[in-house]
């Protein structure tokens, strides 16, 4: 349930008042910057007449609103609160959800208040948005699982990353010069939901809906086309979704709810029954467009799967890399919209790129450090550089065994005995591991300078592994070619 809580501390500027913890709107927890300071896209603190919504549209991340009352609210100097849903159908969010992150923290740092859903319940029942098939179901302990796992995460990139006193994105209060902002909400829709019997849905929900429209539902009448079909559950998916926004605007005071473009439909579902519930018009949805490459897929998926934002489930490092590929044709776009570099700077990185000065990957580069940033801390992205730049063959960053295990989850590993290694040859060592298929193999590799261990270019065919070869005393690093890489962890000779 939604906790709010009168404190803000030592006081925050908006629209030119104080808020205290006398204020007749009481703010929640904050978390230690600028509470109501404004960003504009050129990266500077924005008047008070500059609007979230011209920052979002700039961007290219709003898709749909429902009224552009909303503009107007985003104006006004009662922060509004904003809320994005998450259902918890793995222990982690990964790369497609990041644009509802985004979004949220605009909101935030333009002195509104994000709050983050969390379907317990509607986990149960499975949303069929954008599915061809109905969604497997979730056992308890698994659900609980999951959203540990995503409020996690969540909180990590909203709570732990703390703009510079330097920061364009931060004002200093009159009361002090410390730097705050609202910090997320989160709850939990099990916690109203838990309470609430069939008959009770059916006579204060069902009764309002209309089942034509209902069923006139983009993702509806897309699964009613299909072979699959859909189920009553599924078809009533809407319905939760939308009582979700009415019990948060009567009991919390959350008038805006945002989504991705394929969540319009359950968005309006909301709007609609706050209209007919409470006979009120002052509630909005926004929707952002989904995140997909000029070619036509989803960015955030890769050959071995989503791009998980926990780093227990990807590094960072791994992480890093997948966004450094970013294709020359999307960068530009996924600077705009998972950043929160001004567009002016943007729009240089989008020239130099023209120009036959530019080095290549450099807008790539600033791509991966910002959202590794912003998803990962100051801390994550270190890691992540330091892997980079150690892990490159032919790097001359020295290789310790830390870097090694940074990529050791992400990259195929072996684990030999100590005296299989030392005292072998290196060509043996590679098809025992299993690198390679066969000796000659590695011999033609050698030959055409493809073989490095660890990091550095191997050029002798006879080459004989030695003990300090093995870094610490753990493992070594093989590399066929820049992209092929093995770990292989050595253990050491048995006590007797």
């Amino acid at each position: 349930m939604l906790q709010i809580e009168s404190k803000l501390l030592k006081g925050a500027r908006y629209g030119g008042k104080i808020w205290r913890r006398h204020t007749l709107w009481p703010p929640v927890a904050i978390c230690g910057f600028a509470t109501c300071a404004r960003v504009s896209s050129e990266g500077k603190i924005a008047s008070s007449r500059d609007n979230v919504m011209d920052i979002l549209e700039e961007r290219g991340l709003i898709e749909s609103v429902t009224g552009e009352k909303l503009r107007q609210a985003c104006s006004d100097a009662k922060p509004l609160k904003v809320y994005c849903g998450f259902d918890p159908t793995a222990a982690s969010l990964h790369l497609g959800n990041l644009l509802g992150i985004i979004v949220l923290a605009w909101f935030q740092r333009c002195g509104h208040v994000p709050v983050v859903l969390l379907g317990g319940a509607t986990a149960r029942v499975g949303d069929p948005s954008g599915k061809s098939t109905e969604r497997p179901v979730l056992d308890e302990v698994t659900i609980q699982n999951n959203l540990s796992g995503i409020q996690a995460v969540l909180s990590n990139i909203l709570k732990a990353h703390k703009f510079p006193s330097s920061s364009p994105f931060v004002e200093e209060t009159e009361a002090s010069s410390s730097k705050v902002f609202f910090s997320p909400v989160f709850v939990n829709n099990y916690e109203w939901w838990k309470e609430f019997s069939l008959l009770e849905f059916l006579r204060d929900v069902g009764k309002h809906a209309r089942v034509g429209t209902m069923m006139a539902k983009e993702n509806v009448k897309r699964r009613l086309a299909s072979e699959e079909g859909i189920s009553f559950t599924e078809f009533t998916y809407q319905l939760l979704q939308g009582y979700d926004f009415v019990y948060l605007y009567k009991n919390e005071g959350v008038s805006v709810q945002i989504g991705g473009s394929d969540q319009w439909g359950n968005i309006t579902a909301g709007t609609d029954l706050i209209r007919r519930l409470l006979q009120e018009d002052s509630a909005y949805g926004l929707t952002f467009p989904l995140l997909v490459k000029s070619d036509g897929t989803k960015f955030g998926k890769s050959e071995g799967g989503a791009i998980w934002l926990s780093p227990s489930f990807l590094s960072p490092y791994k992480f890093y890399q997948h966004l450094f590929l970013t294709p020359d044709s999307d960068v530009i776009k996924f600077l705009k919209m998972l950043t929160f570099i001004g567009l002016p700077e943007i729009n240089k990185i989008e020239e130099a790129m023209g120009s036959s000065e530019y080095v290549p990957n450099t807008a790539q580069k600033k791509l991966a450090e910002e959202v590794t940033r912003f998803v990962h801390g100051e801390e994550g992205l270190a890691d992540a550089l330091k892997a980079t730049e150690a892990l490159t063959p032919g790097a001359d960053t020295p290789l310790d065994w830390q870097a090694i295990e940074a990529i050791a989850q992400d990259v195929p590993s072996s684990h030999l005995p100590l005296e299989t290694v030392v005292g072998s040859a290196l060509v043996d060592v590679c098809v025992t591991a299993g690198l390679f298929p066969s000796k000659g193999a590695v011999r033609r590799l050698i030959k055409q300078g493809g073989l490095y261990l660890n990091n550095e270019k191997v050029e002798d065919e006879g080459k004989i592994l030695e003990a300090v070869d093995v870094i610490d005393a753990k493992m070594f690093l093989l590399s066929a070619g820049k992209k092929n890489k093995m770990v292989v962890r050595v253990e050491q000779y048995s006590q007797s």
